[in-house]
């Protein structure tokens, strides 16, 4: 009979930080009423090696999310044998978008028209690509998402995409701003992008620092990083 794999000590030490995530989350969830079924826990690897993802994989992480096309692109490839479902969630580049969709299984953070459509022209067969639209909860037009008041027609400019399929939407917290009044904001635009398409009804929102608060609007997505991972490597 073969003995199960010992785990190491850092899958040990991610396993504890999962755990406790995990705990959290379904605290959150059952004060807010909400099933932990329908919540889908995403481990943002950004600046970590690949090996810290085997390490996630091993004790069972099955939803990782990159920021960076060049990060999100090695990591793929080198764990191409792995069963890993890939979230971009970084604000993504027109001149990237092709490598973008190579490795990503959905693409958070499709804030402009320009950008859906060159996620569109690089498909490749019959391939069809989750996406959410990215909403600005900021007055600073310079930062990722489009407007509010703009999501619903960019949603229906993705909806004319047959290679892309609307998920719903996406967006982070402001610093100056109460979670809770930033995520009810952004659940207010989700309600409008459903009457655009009723299926798009995954609402990525929520980090480590206010995760419980967007479960409370309605998050579907929550995306979790150096609260599992550990603290980030020093680049140097």
């Amino acid at each position: 009979m073969t003995s199960a794999p010992v785990p190491t000590q850092d899958q040990a030490e991610l396993a504890a930080r999962l755990s406790e995530i995990d705990e959290r989350i379904s605290d959150a969830a059952r004060r807010a009423g909400r099933d932990v079924g329908e919540l889908t826990r995403i481990v943002v690897t950004k600046f970590h090696p690949a090996s810290l993802v085997r390490d996630l994989r091993a004790i069972g992480v099955q939803e990782v999310g990159e920021n960076r096309q060049q990060e999100l692109s090695s990591k793929q490839a080198a764990l191409a044998d792995l069963d890993v479902r890939w979230h971009f969630i970084g604000q993504g580049q027109t001149n990237k978008a092709a490598a973008i969709r190579r490795s990503a299984d959905a693409v958070h953070s499709v804030d402009r028209q320009k950008f859906a459509d060159a996620l569109h022209r690089a498909a490749e067969g019959d391939d069809v690509l989750d996406v959410l639209v990215q909403i600005n909860l900021t007055d600073d037009a310079a930062r990722g998402g489009v407007a509010p008041a703009e999501a619903a027609a960019l949603a229906e400019h993705v909806l004319t995409l047959p290679s892309l399929r609307l998920r719903g939407v996406m967006a982070v917290a402001p610093l100056d701003e109460e979670p809770a009044s930033a995520f009810a904001r952004l659940r207010s635009t989700a309600d409008e992008v459903r009457t655009v398409d009723p299926s798009a009804t995954w609402i990525s929102a929520g980090m480590t620092g206010d995760f419980a608060e967007a479960i409370a609007a309605g998050a579907t997505h929550l995306r979790i990083g150096s609260a599992i991972t550990g603290p980030r490597p020093d680049r140097g």
